[in-house]
């Protein structure tokens, strides 16, 4: 039902696109948007307070597409950033400081002033690998597609502008939700095998001398061998990995809440996606004045599921007497109806002297069912938060 759902909106969703690019003149149509750049750098000459030279590089486009005639309105909004930062210091000297993709497209049909029938679609990833940046070897964190978040709906929006401030309130009982951690089997095995050697190679890298340099090498060397050997008789290589668990679909599914588990017994199942059916609701505000600009967005999702079974209890009834780590009952144990996903986002933007532009970004994000590591390594669900402010080389149209 599910899939039958979710294919029927993507073709009315193509549909209406394609027939209200046909048929929409040039004054339907509004384009506008904010790309810029931001930087800054730290130097430091004998400083007795501490502290390292630095160099932080921010990307940022955010872009808005609106096409609006007599009862038909397309809206399309594309935000977008990629960071880094520079420090200068032997270990990781360049580290990601931000990566983000957001797409999201509604059209509506206006049946009565301000109240629109209407189709929404949203999708959420990032470009790069993401990684933890501890001391040692940096674990993978996540990568393109994991996570990644597509959301399709069909739904009532009340549209209003006053004084300059547009709202928008969303709300749709008949709402799809395809979470996913996908890894492919090839990428599994290569990054599988760099996890494996990662500590040995890190000591290649600060190694204190050439002595000390050839032996990490040689243990490098021995343990790669071995491990390209992948004998499962040996507990060697990707083999080996996966039954360690250090297998990176374990890792990356179960922290992003895709893996499953067999309700006979409690073991994992490996699911590169979650699909759910349920409520979402979307509230807007952008507000333009001059060279100010604000935009809010609070987007809420949750399935209509319930509680489901408990997989501690399912292990322990199949495997009498065995112990059970009992962090797993995390896992989907919190998918279901009444807990929501969160993501609320805020915008601003003040541009001066025609090129150069002010900027703070604050996103929120609670996904239940998602794990969180704290600096001791303890996985819980967590609210995460990540703010941004710049100055730089920005333009407004």
């Amino acid at each position: 039902m599910k899939r039958t759902f979710l294919s029927l909106t993507l073709c009315m969703l193509a549909a209406v696109m394609v027939m209200a690019q046909e048929a929409a003149p040039e004054k339907a149509w509004k384009f506008d948007g904010t790309v810029g750049l931001n930087a800054a750098a730290t130097g430091l000459v004998n400083w007795s307070a501490g502290g390292k030279n630095n160099v932080n590089g921010f990307v940022y486009a955010k872009l808005h597409l609106l096409y609006h005639k007599d009862a038909i309105a397309w809206e399309t909004n594309f935000d977008t950033d990629f960071g880094m930062t520079w420090i200068q210091q032997k270990e990781d000297p360049f580290q990601k400081s931000s990566d983000n993709i957001k797409l999201a497209t509604k059209f509506g049909w206006e049946f009565k002033e301000t109240w629109y029938l209407t189709v929404n679609a949203g999708f959420q990833s990032q470009y790069a690998l993401g990684r933890d940046y501890k001391t040692g070897y940096n674990n993978i964190i996540s990568k393109w597609l994991a996570p990644s978040y597509t959301d399709i709906s069909v739904g009532i929006d009340w549209k209003k502008s006053v004084k300059g401030a547009d709202f928008s309130i969303y709300l749709s009982p008949i709402a799809g939700r395809i979470t996913t951690a996908y890894i492919g089997e090839g990428w599994n095995k290569k990054y599988t095998r760099e996890e494996s050697l990662g500590d040995l190679q890190y000591a290649i890298d600060h190694a204190a001398d050439a002595a000390a340099k050839e032996a990490a090498q040689l243990a490098y060397n021995a343990a790669a061998t071995a491990y390209d050997l992948d004998n499962p008789l040996l507990f060697t290589g990707y083999t080996f990995a996966q039954q360690s668990h250090t297998d990176l679909r374990s890792i990356l599914q179960e922290k992003y809440g895709t893996i499953g588990y067999d309700k006979t017994d409690g073991h994992k199942l490996y699911r590169n996606a979650r699909c759910e059916f349920g409520l979402s609701f979307k509230g807007s505000i952008a507000y333009a004045y001059k060279d100010l600009k604000l935009g809010t967005t609070l987007t809420l999702f949750t399935p209509y599921q319930g509680k489901g079974f408990n997989v501690k209890e399912a292990w322990e009834a199949a495997n009498p007497g065995g112990t059970y780590m009992g962090y797993f009952e995390w896992s989907n144990k919190n998918r279901y109806f009444g807990m929501f996903d969160v993501d609320w986002d805020v915008n601003l933007s003040y541009q001066f002297l025609k090129c150069l532009q002010v900027t703070l970004t604050t996103n929120l994000k609670y996904y239940p069912g998602t794990l969180i590591a704290d600096a001791d390594g303890n996985e819980k669900e967590r609210v995460q938060f990540k703010g941004v402010i710049g100055l730089g080389i920005g333009y407004s149209f």
